[in-house]
């Protein structure tokens, strides 16, 4: 590698411009690169989702779940099947292996999907694949001086939204809270009965009406000319004169009206709007596009008089924060490691010439990022963040080493030269050693992979270029700088070769002690508790008000809206968004949710007290006592807390629901759970209808009921140019029993009572089906503290495997606990590969095996300064922790590859001792250096906020710093103590020949 610093000093003029160039192109990259909150990533599921208005659960389950479930269940790659069906939508989950490309995974899906065909009224299927990118860039509310009318929703679909399509980057601009107009014919029973005509001779008035139909072709003047006849339904007065029966016309039996669709609310800080929400694609920069957003909606009141729009939320302004506040740890570490290296060689020169790496390998980290298609985002300013105390380690060593030298013979190149040699292997290996440790994380699969391999990829360029920096750019600063300056002398610490001399004369005291540290962190290991990524403080907050399914949808909006009025008066309160029912719109994007659910979304002030809003919020819950109140940070659960899944499957709903009560009493006095919750609950009142087929066939029975009772399409008309649904209205309301049995149907021998045929039962089922494969089953689920993930998982393990349950019922415990079980099992195989590529490069480097087993002594005892650590901060073992304990890993074996370096360079005059002896106290200043540097670089990641989606976190630098910490006292002890011993017999000859046997 000296080959690199001999270039330096032949092509000084070379070496400058390239330094300019990286700076250059560094500043140039960083406003180059795009911006954005999270990298683009794939979660492995597929949802599927369905709307359709006036259906119930089972009518949901019948015509739209079950046969999307089969035809889906071909599906290659597929693990896991969920579907639920409730009052008005379905869903279907799908979950893969993570090896499946999940583009080709939903394009499987859609084929799948091709041919199914739903009843009218339902929407067709959507297949929704979930990534990072599907997070919105902004949320845009747009607002009219004469409210939501028609003329509105047209100029915001024709003018308005084509405005903000031209923004050049964006993936897709979605118009929310549009009611579709429809054509609704109100039938009239008393001129039905007048003219003595069933309801049912309305839903064949379009037929044949609103048609084109090609009759053929014929010669016609010589020419061959097609003929076709022509249907045209354009205005109502059409409609309204369209015969029903002979001498009977439609406006004599019903009215006829177009109105809006009004099965769903949406409502911006008190009043009703219309939505846009703004997405990216994923090569296009988030702030950019953010302030043209912002821009547009600025021009819109000048643009169209009467028309607002106001940018309620950004992700933009998320990114920049988290930008900042990254830039500010880095800053900060980068000056608390200056501040160490001028304290350590009390030269002012020799700090510059050290920290200058910093912003070169910055510079060239930020080219190659955007070389790599790699964003700006939270986890590759993390790998920064990470890295910084990192990147002078390598200039540490070879500045130190210059420094000592030139203290003890005449300052030359070639004295630089050779100093940079002596170092040139040890660097080399140790920044090697820390790049095979991110190389595994290409062998990862999945979501975890799409966001750990920016930040290895970060890591890697960085300390890359540290290296190339350390080998080129310090030694030829050196050469300029340090010329006729005075060196202040440094003494070597006869305190660490008194202390490691006492370790190399009582080895097995010495390994004892270490063994039964390293066996006291193992024990802790195993009774920490184990916890999920918290959240950060939220900005965004969840407002749901849950009624029970059989409240009627007028009391659900009126209380919804009183709520509203309620959350509007809280100061912390910057913009709210008030959702209940489910549009197609909605059901794009994967949500969907019981009607009697109003569902608020609030965004709050910057640095405001967000546990008090909460705690206002949940004050209200006596108001509101016959529904669920719930407020929080963690989605529309109402809770910050990680959830643990108990499914239940089965043949028997009664006794799912028997298991269900039985595992809800097993978990829900465990501490740490927080609610317990199982859809078992939500039940509402129904009347079955059993029909006896001698007497009618039950599916034209159900066809004829529904048709009276819920609003059916029977067609489509144009209205001022445009493709308008007609409906018929119901033509009943049964408010009783009563009513529901005599409702009139046709039979064989003519009109009769519904009773004649059939048999009415009052139930109490479930408005939510549940399915696992197609399957029945119940999920019972717990919110749990998620920092004690673990220890809650396995009592709700140990209390549910004593259940005795009813037969031919399968018991599964899943959810966050799973998940995380899973990350687990990935990093900890990465971590063992990570360790054999390092031993590897080490085997390379010494050319044996002693050396590097010597130098892996540090790894194990790094664990006890984590651990302890962590049981010091009260800091719980989550995915970001083991992340922490695999960067140890590279940065702890550096240290011990440093030494051993020196120690073989001093055999060849020296003997074990004496070349562990002088190794040590010459490598301790440089060991010294780059470990404090490095953990006073992560110090502000301790102190600051840890940033939502990041795996750089307070749990990553506190394992680095408590393992870096007791792995540099025991590399300076141990990794010598445990190298003679592998030497023993070699060492005891030599010790022999010089007369030093004790």
């Amino acid at each position: 590698m000296t080959w690199f610093t001999k270039w330096a000093f032949s092509n000084k003029a070379a070496v400058i411009f390239l330094v300019i160039l990286i700076l250059g192109t560094g500043i140039g990259s960083y406003f180059k690169l795009p911006m954005e909150f999270l990298p683009s990533a794939d979660f492995p599921q597929i949802s599927v989702t369905v709307v359709g208005q006036g259906y119930d659960a089972k009518s949901m389950l019948d015509s739209a779940t079950t046969p999307i479930e089969k035809a889906v269940s071909s599906v290659p790659g597929k693990k896991e099947i969920f579907s639920t069906s409730s009052d008005g939508f379905m869903k279907i989950d799908m979950t893969f292996d993570s090896d499946i490309k999940m583009k080709d995974a939903q394009a499987s899906v859609q084929e799948a999907l091709s041919s199914i065909v739903l009843p009218a009224g339902m929407s067709k299927p959507f297949v929704i694949r979930l990534n990072t990118s599907m997070i919105p860039l902004s949320w845009v509310s747009l607002n009219f001086k004469d409210g939501i009318t028609k003329q509105n929703v047209e100029l915001a679909q024709e003018k308005i939204l084509p405005e903000f399509q031209k923004i050049r980057g964006l993936a897709s601009v979605a118009l929310g809270g549009t009611s579709v107009s429809q054509v609704i014919i109100h039938p009239d029973k008393d001129k039905l009965a007048n003219a003595k005509l069933p309801a049912q001779v309305l839903m064949g008035v379009l037929q044949g009406q609103n048609v084109t139909v090609n009759v053929g072709e014929r010669p016609i003047d010589g020419k061959t000319s097609a003929i076709k006849v022509i249907g045209n339904l354009d205005d109502l007065n059409t409609l309204n004169n369209l015969t029903v029966a002979p001498g009977v016309k439609l406006n004599d039996v019903a009215t006829v009206e177009v109105a809006a669709n009004k099965d769903t609310l949406t409502r911006i800080n008190g009043t009703d709007s219309l939505t846009l929400v703004v997405t990216k694609d994923a090569s296009s920069n988030a702030v950019d596009i953010s302030k043209e957003v912002d821009k547009i909606s600025e021009e819109i009141a000048t643009k169209y008089p009467g028309a607002t729009a106001e940018v309620i939320y950004s992700t933009a302004e998320s990114v920049v924060t988290s930008v900042n506040s990254m830039m500010r740890e880095v800053l900060l570490g980068a000056l608390f490691a200056t501040i160490v290296i001028l304290i350590f060689l009390r030269n002012v020169r020799s700090t510059f010439i050290t920290i200058v790496s910093i912003p070169l390998s910055l510079g060239l980290t930020l080219f190659l990022l955007s070389q790599s298609g790699v964003t700006l985002n939270i986890l590759t300013l993390g790998g920064v963040a990470v890295a910084v105390g990192r990147l002078v380690d390598d200039s540490i060593v070879v500045i130190e080493n210059i420094f000592r030298r030139t203290q003890k013979a005449e300052f030359s190149k070639e004295l630089i030269l050779d100093a940079t040699r002596e170092v040139a292997r040890a660097i080399t290996a140790s920044t090697l050693t820390t790049v095979a440790v991110f190389l595994p994380l290409g062998l990862l699969k999945g979501s975890l992979q799409a966001f750990l391999l920016p930040f290895a990829l970060t890591v890697t360029y960085s300390l890359l270029s540290s290296l190339l920096v350390a080998l080129t750019v310090v030694p030829l600063m050196s050469a300029w700088l340090l010329r006729n300056t005075k060196l202040k002398e440094h003494k070597e610490s006869r305190g660490l070769r008194s202390i490691l001399s006492w370790s190399l004369n009582h080895k097995f005291i010495s390994i004892l002690v270490s063994l039964i540290l390293f066996g006291g962190s193992i024990a802790l290991y195993f009774v920490m508790p184990k916890g999920a990524v918290a959240g950060s403080t939220a900005s965004q907050l969840s407002v749901t008000l849950s009624y029970a399914p059989e409240t009627p949808i007028s009391k659900v909006r009126e209380k919804a809206m009183e709520l509203e009025k309620f959350l509007l008066d809280q100061s912390e309160l910057e913009h709210l968004i008030l959702q209940q029912g489910n549009t197609e719109e909605n059901a794009k994007w994967g949500s969907v949710a019981p009607p009697t659910i109003a569902t608020f979304q609030v965004f709050m002030k910057k640095d405001v007290d967000t546990q008090h809003f909460i705690d206002q919020v949940v004050s209200q819950k006596t108001k509101y006592s016959d529904a669920d109140l719930q407020a929080g940070g963690g989605g529309f659960d109402g809770s910050s807390g990680s959830a643990i899944t108990v499914d239940l499957t089965g043949d028997s709903a009664k006794t799912l629901d028997q298991a269900a009560a039985d595992v809800i009493a097993a978990i829900k006095g465990i501490e740490g759970v927080e609610k317990v919750t199982s859809n078992q609950n939500v039940t509402k009142p129904g009347y079955s209808i059993t029909v006896d087929p001698a007497l009618a066939k039950p599916e034209e029975i159900a066809g004829t009921i529904r048709s009276l009772m819920n609003p059916t399409p029977i067609g489509s008309m144009k209205l001022e140019n445009k493709e308008i649904p007609v409906v018929l209205d119901a033509l009943i309301n049964p408010s009783t029993v009563s009513d529901l049995s005599n409702i009139q149907i046709m039979t064989a021998t003519g009109p009769a009572a519904l009773t004649s045929v059939a048999k009415i039962e009052k139930t109490n089922e479930s408005n939510t089906i549940l399915h696992k494969d197609s399957q029945q089953f119940l999920r019972v689920t717990a919110l749990v503290d998620s920092t004690k993930l673990s220890k809650i998982n396995t009592e709700i393990t140990k209390n549910t495997k004593d259940l005795k349950l009813p037969a031919h019922i399968a018991l599964s415990v899943g959810g966050a606990s799973a998940e995380q079980s899973s990350d687990f099992a990935d990093l900890f195989m990465t971590m063992g590969i990570s360790i054999g590529i390092v031993l590897l490069i080490m085997v390379i480097t010494f050319k044996s095996f002693r050396a590097p087993i010597a130098s892996m002594v540090s790894l194990p005892f790094a664990a006890v300064g984590a651990i302890v650590g962590m049981m010091i901060t009260k800091t719980s073992f989550d995915v970001t922790s083991i992340f922490g304990f695999l960067m140890l890993i590279g940065i702890v074996v550096t240290n011990a590859i440093v030494l051993i370096d020196r120690v073989k360079q001093n055999e060849e005059h020296m003997t074990i001792r004496e070349s562990l002896l002088e190794a040590a106290a010459t490598r301790m200043r440089p060991i010294l250096m780059t470990a404090v540097a490095t953990i006073c670089a992560m110090v502000p990641l301790v102190l600051a906020k840890a940033e939502e989606g990041s795996i750089v976190s307070r749990g990553l630098a506190v394992v680095v710093i408590g393992g870096l910490t007791s792995a540099t006292l025991f590399t300076l002890i141990m990794v010598p103590t445990v190298y003679e011993l592998l030497h023993a017999r070699k060492a005891k000859r030599q010790r022999r020949h010089l007369g030093m046997v004790r």
